[in-house]
């Protein structure tokens, strides 16, 4: 595989990710809960999220880096101590600690490098959020995508406090309705280059 492109500050990025050998990631309710949770520690310093979905062996996630002068730590920039490629490796190699700890196992969890795509275009961004969330449906996890419980579509919809970029995401769709309106009616089959997950 060729190097990866390096995340760049206030740059947006689809990035997902797989199980070594198509491992399952999260085969327990309470893994994608850890994983979060580990996720808002180290990712939300250095990103936004647009769009989340958990599944079994994979993940696609939306982000945007933040600006450079937005990275802070522990009141002080962070500029030259923490690249946002570094927060992504410090969150893999976290979960894959607790991961193989908690079932007994060794070495590698999560395909190496993690997968990047930049997201240059609107469209492309207003896309990439309908194949992320539809994607537990495309795989055969659920028959409706609305009834997988571990992406951002409830969050964005709801009233509920979320750490998902809410208001950014229902303005690029013009509104929820629009927004529902572009999960229902686009075909599973949407593909996104290579992504193979």
């Amino acid at each position: 595989m060729p190097n990866p492109i390096p995340l760049t500050y206030g740059q947006y990025y689809h990035i997902y990710n797989r199980g070594n050998n198509r491992e399952d990631l999260f085969p327990e309710e309470r893994n994608c809960r850890y994983f979060l949770e580990l996720y808002a520690r180290h990712i939300e310093p250095v990103a936004e999220t647009y769009a989340y979905c958990l599944m079994r062996n994979h993940f696609h996630l939306l982000v945007r880096i933040r600006d450079e002068e937005d990275l802070t730590g522990f009141g002080k920039p962070v500029r030259s101590t923490r690249s946002p490629s570094q927060a992504f490796s410090n969150l893999f190699n976290a979960y894959t600690k607790a991961f193989n700890k908690t079932y007994g196992r060794t070495g590698t969890l999560f395909e190496r490098p993690f997968h990047r795509r930049a997201v240059t275009r609107e469209g492309y961004a207003l896309q990439l959020v309908v194949y992320i969330h539809r994607n537990p449906q495309k795989h055969g996890f659920v028959d409706d995508f609305r009834d997988w419980p571990h992406t951002s579509y409830a969050a964005l919809l709801s009233q509920h406090p979320t750490r998902v970029q809410r208001e950014a995401v229902l303005e690029w769709f013009q509104g929820a309705a629009n927004f529902v309106d572009a999960h229902l009616n686009v075909a599973d089959d949407i593909e996104f280059g290579d992504i193979e997950t």
